[in-house]
Formats: structure tokens, sequence, C-alpha cells
């Protein structure tokens, strides 16, 4: 069996999970709603707080849908209660972000300011001049969104001016040497 897809996904209070004729996943919890389509040959078992995906057989493909599946349904759970964050810092000399409502305007070394409108169930936080932290439930969104942001403007290895990631480690190169 899959590592991933045989491990069971607890269903915290306040969260209802439904699977309709379709095979699609509805998660509802505090934070929002999420639906995902599940491949028809992965099947759903919900059995008290305790969901098991289980498949046909032990094909290649079947164990990759397992897994994958499983995985998507886990992150929809923890979505809708906890939520997902990517936190992004701005390292340059007048590099600085602005949040207005559900837009992001970031001042990173253009002639123009760049602007980022945030999708449904997406929000920006600025905690300092030079912090984002993208916030949503979807953790696709919120990762693809991130890494959005940051392709504007990528860290270069010289000065490590740019966008990256709070926890990135950027690598950092000697540059030219004089006689």
């Amino acid at each position: 069996m899959s590592r991933i897809g045989k491990l069971p996904i607890t269903v915290p209070a306040g969260v209802t999970v439904q699977v309709d004729e379709h095979n699609a996943v509805t998660v509802k919890g505090p934070k929002g709603t999420l639906v995902q389509a599940v491949h028809p040959d992965i099947t759903l078992k919900q059995e008290g707080g305790v969901l098991t995906l289980n498949r046909p057989s032990d094909a290649k493909p079947h164990k990759a849908m397992h897994g994958l599946y499983r995985s998507l349904v886990h992150n929809m759970v923890v979505g809708v209660t906890t939520g997902f964050s990517k936190t992004l810092e701005l390292v340059g000399t007048g590099f600085r972000a602005q949040t207005d409502g559900s837009t992001l305007t970031l001042n990173i070394g253009y002639s123009h300011p760049v602007v980022f409108e945030a999708p449904e169930n997406v929000k920006f936080e600025t905690p300092a001049p030079t912090k984002i932290v993208v916030w949503g439930i979807n953790k696709q969104v919120v990762g693809n969104l991130a890494a959005d942001i940051r392709a504007m403007r990528k860290p270069e290895p010289y000065l490590g001016k740019g966008i990256k990631y709070d926890n990135e480690h950027i690598r950092r190169k000697e540059g030219k040497t004089g006689k």
C-alpha cells in the first residue's frame, strides 16, 4: 500500500466532509469551503471522525492516485481549520510592499509599482514594509501566488537582492577579484 495513502485523515469537530455521487469531496469548516474532484477509482469512507481512502488494486496508477488524493483531501481539512501561509521577504534598497484591502502593491526597483489582486479566500498582510504574508485556505493557491510574487524579482546570488521566502537560503557568489 501507499505509505501516504493508507494514513487515515482525522476530521476535527466543526468540519463536515461530504462525498457526492460523482466522487466530488466538499469540506466545510470555520474558515470556508473547499471542493475537490476525486478519481472514480478511489473510494472514500467516513467512520466517525476518521476518513479513509481506498484503491481497487495495486497497479502503479492506482498507487499514485491513492497518495495524491489522500494528500489533497488532508490539505483541504487542514485549510478549512487552520489555513496555510507563506511569508516572503523583500531584500534591497527601497524595496517595500503595501496592502490596500485585497490589493498588494510592490515597489521593487522597476519604474512602476507591481500590483497583485488577491483571489477568493486569499489575504495579503504586510507586518513590516519588507515582509509579505500570503494567507489562505487553499494550499495550492497560496503556494502559486507566493511563487508568482517571488518570480517578479528573484533573489540574485551576488548581493542577495530580490524577493525570497523567509526560510530560503540564498547561495552567495564571491564576484570579481581585482589584481
